[in-house]
C-alpha cells in the first residue's frame, strides 16, 4: 500500500446482519493477523451472504512506515461513548484516548491510557439509533473524538475496522457486539457479594478478625483478598509460612463464616534458582526473552524477574498447572495485578517494545512486544481463568485483572485500578464503570473509598452508598493508609455502610438476573440512564446516576449534597420512588420504572444466608396502562447445570382490571423446581407509598387497589414521613474541617482556575502546589498528581523537600471569573527565618493561551544581628510532568551558546549551567500527539536548569542563584507554560 494512497476502505459482510468489515485493500485484507477481540476468530474472516450494505463507510489514510488512519463522519449531534476503561466523562465527544496498557496510578480525568485497551466506539445518533465501530488492532491505536461526529482510528500498521450496526438502540449494538466478542461468563454468585480488600492484611489472624467484625457488626461481605504479602518474599503460589502458615485451614474457618477468599499472582517471576516455579518455566522455556534471544529481566515487587509468554498455548498451559495446583490451598478466586505488565525503575513502565514474544499462529505468531502488549493482561487472564477450571470443573472461575483488552470479559472480572481517594474519583467512578459495560466488560468496579490516600468519613460513606449497587462492589486501600473498614470512620459512617450493602443484598436476585441477562445478550449489567430514551438528548450527559434494568440509581458526588438534595434528571415515562425504609442523605435514591416489576430478597449478610426456599418479594410498578411485567433468574448460583437447562426463569405479570391487582406467573422456562415460598406482593403509589398483599410463588394473587383520595393519603403520610426520617439522621462528620488560622478558610478550599486553553488544580493547603494542569483545547493532562505529592511545588533550598513545599500556604489574592480581572490566585507560605516563598499563578488575561508563574523569595522580618540578610537560600521550581507516551517523549531546546539540545528518557538525570542552559525557552515534546509543552523564563533568573527522567514522569527544574535575601533583594523567577503544535 503507497505511503499517500488514501480513499473509501474495501468491505464484506461478516458475523450477522448489519455487521461489517473494512480494510485499506483487499491485499491488506489478506495480511492482516488474526483477532485477538473475538471470541471465534474465524467469524471475523468469514464472510457471510446477504443483500444488505453498509450505512456508513470509512475512509482511510496511509502514512510511511505502513501506519493506518481511519476516519468515520457521522451527522451532526452524534454522541460518542465507549473507549473501554477511560477516565473523564460518560460522553467522550471531545476527547482523545490512547490505547496502551499502563500502570497509571494516581490517574486523573485526562489521563490518555489506563490499565485496559478497548479500541472501540459506541456511537449514538441524533435519532436514538446507535452504531459501534471496533478497530481491530492490539497495536497502540489512538481513538480521537475531538472532531465532531467523527471518529478517527491511527495505528502503526493495517488493521481491519468492524461496524455494528447502526441498529435500533444501543441495547442492539451491545447484543451485536456479544457476538462478536463474547459475553461475560457466569459469575459465581458469592462474587456479587461484598468484597473487602487491602493492601495487606498480613496474616491469617488478621483476616479472619476482619470477617468475623462484619459478622458481629451485621454488616454484609462475602469475599476477603489477599494481596501480595501473603506471599513468602513476593514469589507467586508461595506462602508466607510464618504469617500464613496454614492457608486451607484459614480457608476454611473463612467458609465456614459464609466467607471466600481471593489471592494475587503477578505475572513477575523471582529470578531465583531453587525456586521451584523459576526452575520449571525455564525448563519449559517459557519465559518472554529480550531481541538476543536471553530471558527479559525486569525489575517488580520479589527484585529480578522474568515473565511467562502467555501468546504460547505450551506457556498457558504450564501456567494453567501451577493455578490447577494452587488452588488446592482453598483458594476460591485469583487476583491478576501488575500485567500491562508493570515494570519498576524505568520510564516506560512497561518491558521494550522489542522484546520478542513467540506466539502460535492462532495470535499472530512471533511478535515484538508492540504487537502483544495490549493483550498480555488478557491472556493472563486466559490462562488463570483455565488453570481454575481445571482444578475444579463444578464451579465457576472467578478471576479479577488490573491489564485487559476488549474482549477479556470472557475470562476476568476488572477494577478501575489504583484510584485516589478524593471526591473527584468518587465521580469519575460512576462514569468509568458504565464505559466498561459499553465497551463489553460489564462486571467493575472501583477501589471503594479510593486506593490511594485516605478517605474522610463523609467521602467512604457516600462512596460506599452508590459502590454497593456497582456491578463489582470491592473495598481496598494501599498500604500506609488508615483503615478503610467500614466501622473504621466513626458509627455514623458504619450506619450508612450498613444500609448500603444491607440494599444490595436484598437487591441481589435481580443483580444476579441482570448478569444472567448479560451473559445471554451483552447488554451491560449498569447502563447510562439514556438506554431508557436514546432519543432524549437531555440524557446523553447524565453522568450521576445508572440504570440497573428497570432500576434508576441516582446518586451524589457533591460532599455538600445529598442524593435526596439534587435534582436528577428522569427518562419520560413514570418512575416512582421506592426504599427498603433505609433511605439515607448518603445513600442513593432509587425509582422503578413504571411497567416494571423488581424481584428483591430478605436482608443477609452473605449469599450463603440465602436459599431457594426463602421468601421473595416484587415490588411493582404499572405503567399507564395498568400493567408490569418483570424475571428472575434462578440456579444454584455456580457450576454449568444452569446451560442443560437445570434453572428457572420466572416471567411475572401485573394487570390492573376494576381496581384489582392481578399478580402471577404467566411463563417460565428451565427445569428448576420452583421453590416452595411466600411472595409478597408490593405495589407502588407514588412518594415512596406502597400496598402489599401476600401469596405464594407461582400462583395469583390478588390486591385491591384504594380509592383516588386514598393513594392520594398514603402518598402525602409516606413523603412526610421521608422528609422526617431524613431530618432527623446524624449526618457523618468530615475531618476535612478548616484549622481556623488566618486564612485557613481560603486554604482549606480548592481552587479551579480556568480560562482561555487552561484548567488548573490547586491546593493551598499544602505548599500551595498544582496539582492539575490541562491545556483544555487538546485535553491534555500534562500535570497531574496526588494532592500530598508530586504535582507543581518550589522548595527554598537546593536539598529535596526543603522548606517551601510542606507547610500550609494562605492565599492572600484571588481573581477568579471577575470582569476586567485576570485569572489568578497569589498565595504564600512562610518558610521560616523571617522569609516567605510567594507566588502568583495567572491564566493571562491579554493571552490566556499562557499560564504564568511568578514566584519570590521575600525577606520580611530578618533581624538586624543578620545584618538584613537571611540564610542562604535558592528558589527551586520543581514541576512533575505526566508522560502519557514515555516512549515518545523528548525535552527540546537551543542553549545559549546556540548548539541544538534533545534528551530522552534514557539520559536520566541531566543537569545545564552556564552557557548551556536553555536560552529562555524549553519544551516537553509528545511526539504521540505532535504537542510541546513550552517553558519560557529569564535567563537572567535562573542559573541551573535540571531534568530527571521518573517512572512515567520528569522533572524539568528551573533553580535560581543561591544567596541570602533581604527586604530589598528578593529572589525571583517568573515563567510561563504554552502547548504549541508541533506536527
Amino acid at each position: 500500500m503507497a505511503a499517500a494512497a488514501a480513499g473509501a476502505m474495501v468491505w464484506a459482510r461478516v458475523l450477522e446482519e448489519g455487521v461489517f468489515r473494512f480494510d485499506a485493500s483487499e491485499a491488506a485484507r489478506a495480511a492482516a493477523g488474526p483477532s485477538l477481540s473475538f471470541a471465534d476468530p474465524r467469524r471475523r474472516e468469514a464472510p457471510r451472504e446477504g443483500a444488505d450494505a453498509p450505512a456508513v463507510v470509512p475512509a482511510f489514510e496511509a502514512a510511511p512506515g505502513g501506519a493506518q488512519r481511519v476516519v468515520l463522519k457521522l451527522p451532526s449531534g452524534t454522541s460518542f461513548y465507549g473507549t473501554g476503561e477511560a477516565s473523564g466523562p460518560l460522553e467522550r465527544t471531545g476527547k482523545r484516548v490512547f490505547t496502551w496498557n499502563t500502570d497509571a496510578w494516581g490517574f486523573g480525568p485526562g489521563t490518555t491510557s489506563l490499565y485496559q485497551s478497548h479500541p472501540w466506539v459506541l456511537a449514538v445518533l441524533p435519532d436514538g439509533k446507535a452504531l459501534g465501530v471496533l478497530a481491530d488492532t492490539t497495536r497502540r491505536c489512538e481513538i480521537d473524538l475531538r472532531q465532531e461526529s467523527t471518529i478517527k482510528f491511527s495505528a502503526s500498521s493495517a488493521y481491519p475496522v468492524i461496524t455494528f450496526g447502526p441498529f435500533n438502540s444501543p441495547a442492539d449494538v451491545m447484543t451485536s457486539l456479544s457476538h462478536a466478542i463474547g459475553t461475560v461468563s457466569m459469575p459465581p454468585k458469592w462474587s456479587l457479594g461484598y468484597h473487602q480488600c487491602r493492601w495487606s492484611y498480613d496474616s491469617s489472624e488478621k483476616v479472619l478478625k476482619v470477617v468475623r467484625t462484619f459478622r458481629e457488626k451485621g454488616i454484609p461481605c462475602d469475599v476477603v483478598w489477599m494481596d501480595i504479602d501473603y506471599m513468602d518474599g513476593f514469589r507467586c503460589f508461595t506462602f508466607d509460612s510464618n504469617r500464613f502458615p496454614d492457608p486451607k485451614s484459614m480457608v476454611n474457618d473463612l467458609h465456614s463464616i459464609g466467607c471466600t477468599a481471593i489471592w494475587m499472582l503477578d505475572p513477575g517471576i523471582k529470578k531465583e534458582e531453587g525456586y521451584f516455579v523459576y526452575d520449571s518455566g525455564s525448563k519449559n522455556d517459557v519465559w518472554i526473552q529480550k531481541a538476543d534471544v536471553s530471558p527479559f529481566v525486569g525489575d517488580v515487587w520479589p527484585g529480578d524477574c522474568v515473565f511467562p509468554d502467555y501468546t504460547s498455548q505450551k506457556t498457558r498451559a504450564w501456567w494453567a498447572s501451577l493455578v490447577k495446583d494452587f488452588i488446592s490451598n482453598g483458594v476460591d478466586g485469583i487476583w491478576n495485578d501488575m500485567n500491562e505488565p508493570a515494570v519498576f525503575k524505568t520510564t516506560t513502565k512497561t518491558m521494550p517494545e522489542n522484546n520478542i514474544h513467540r506466539g502460535d499462529a492462532d495470535v499472530g505468531g512471533v511478535q515484538n512486544h508492540s504487537y502483544y502488549h495490549n493483550v498480555y493482561g488478557m491472556l493472563m487472564a486466559r490462562s488463570t481463568y483455565e488453570g481454575m477450571a481445571m482444578g475444579n470443573a463444578a464451579k465457576r472461575p472467578f478471576v479479577l485483572t488490573r491489564a485487559g483488552f476488549i474482549g477479556s470479559q470472557r475470562y476476568a472480572a476488572t477494577w478501575t485500578g489504583d484510584n485516589l481517594s478524593n471526591w473527584e474519583h468518587l465521580h469519575m467512578s460512576l462514569p468509568m464503570v458504565l464505559q466498561l459495560g459499553l465497551s463489553g466488560q460489564p462486571l467493575s468496579g472501583p477501589d471503594i473509598g479510593g486506593f490511594a490516600g485516605n478517605a474522610t468519613p463523609k467521602l467512604f460513606g457516600r462512596w460506599m452508598g452508590v459502590g454497593a449497587l456497582f456491578p463489582f462492589s470491592r473495598g481496598h486501600t494501599e498500604t500506609g493508609s488508615v483503615d478503610h473498614e467500614p466501622w473504621s470512620f466513626g458509627e455514623e459512617c458504619e450506619e450508612v455502610c450498613r444500609l448500603a450493602l444491607l440494599r444490595r443484598y436484598r437487591l441481589l436476585p435481580h443483580i444476579y438476573t441482570l448478569f444472567y441477562r448479560s451473559h445471554t445478550t451483552g447488554i451491560p449489567v449498569a447502563t447510562p440512564v439514556f438506554f431508557a430514551d436514546p432519543q432524549d438528548p437531555e440524557l446523553r450527559k447524565v453522568e450521576t446516576s445508572f440504570l440497573l434494568g428497570p432500576l434508576l440509581v441516582c446518586a451524589s458526588t457533591s460532599p455538600n449534597k445529598g442524593a435526596h438534595e439534587c435534582a436528577h434528571k428522569l427518562p419520560k415515562g413514570i418512575w416512582l420512588p421506592f426504599d427498603f425504609a433505609d433511605s439515607h442523605p448518603d445513600l442513593p435514591v432509587l425509582y422503578l420504572c413504571g411497567g416494571a416489576i423488581l424481584p428483591v430478597g430478605l436482608p443477609i449478610r452473605h449469599v450463603g444466608e440465602a436459599n431457594l426456599e426463602d421468601d421473595l418479594s416484587l415490588i411493582v410498578a404499572l405503567d399507564e396502562n395498568g400493567k408490569a411485567e418483570g424475571i428472575l433468574f434462578e440456579d444454584a448460583g455456580d457450576g454449568y447445570a444452569f446451560t442443560q437447562g437445570d434453572y428457572l426463569l420466572t416471567y411475572y405479570s401485573a394487570e390492573l382490571h376494576s381496581s384489582v391487582v392481578t399478580v402471577k406467573v404467566f411463563k417460565s422456562e428451565g427445569s428448576w423446581r420452583r421453590p416452595k415460598r411466600n411472595l409478597k406482593i408490593n405495589i407502588l403509589l407514588g412518594g415512596g407509598a406502597m400496598v402489599s398483599a401476600d401469596g405464594v410463588d407461582g400462583g395469583e394473587i390478588h390486591l385491591t387497589m384504594p380509592s383516588e383520595s386514598q393513594v392520594s393519603s398514603l402518598v402525602a403520610t409516606s413523603e412526610l414521613e421521608h422528609k422526617k426520617r431524613l431530618e432527623m439522621i446524624q449526618p457523618i462528620p468530615d475531618i476535612d474541617e478548616p484549622s481556623g488560622q488566618e486564612g485557613a478558610e481560603l486554604s482549606k478550599i480548592p481552587v479551579d482556575l480556568k480560562s482561555g486553553d487552561w484548567l488548573l488544580k490547586i491546593v493551598p493547603w499544602i505548599g500551595g502546589r498544582i496539582i492539575s494542569m490541562t491545556h483544555l483545547p487538546s485535553d491534555s493532562q500534562w500535570l497531574h498528581s496526588r494532592i500530598e505529592i508530586n504535582g507543581y511545588e518550589e522548595y527554598s533550598g537546593t536539598e529535596y523537600r526543603s522548606a517551601g513545599c510542606t507547610e500550609e500556604y494562605k492565599v492572600t489574592r484571588r481573581y477568579l471569573e471577575q470582569s476586567g480581572e485576570e485569572e489568578s490566585i497569589c498565595m504564600e507560605g512562610d518558610i521560616g527565618g523571617g522569609l516567605v516563598l510567594q507566588r502568583q499563578i495567572s491564566i493571562l488575561k491579554d493571552n490566556p493561551k499562557i499560564v504564568q508563574i511568578d514566584s519570590s523569595i521575600q525577606a520580611r522580618s530578618v533581624g538586624a544581628g543578620s545584618g538584613g540578610f537571611s540564610r542562604l537560600v535558592c528558589l527551586r521550581v520543581h514541576p512533575t510532568f505526566t508522560l502519557l507516551h514515555p516512549t515518545e517523549v523528548v525535552v527540546a531546546f537551543t542553549a545559549i551558546n546556540g548548539s541544538k539540545q534533545e534528551i530522552s528518557p534514557e539520559s536520566g538525570e541531566i543537569i545545564f549551567e552556564g552557557d548551556l542552559r536553555p536560552n529562555g525557552e524549553w519544551m516537553l515534546v509528545d511526539k504521540c500527539v505532535g504537542l510541546s509543552l513550552v517553558n519560557r523564563f529569564d535567563p537572567s533568573e535562573v542559573s541551573k536548569c535540571l531534568v530527571h527522567w521518573g517512572t512515567g514522569d520528569v522533572n524539568m527544574e528551573l533553580w535560581s542563584e543561591e544567596r541570602p535575601v533581604s527586604k530589598d533583594t528578593p529572589i525571583r523567577i517568573c515563567h510561563q507554560y504554552e502547548v504549541r503544535q508541533t506536527n
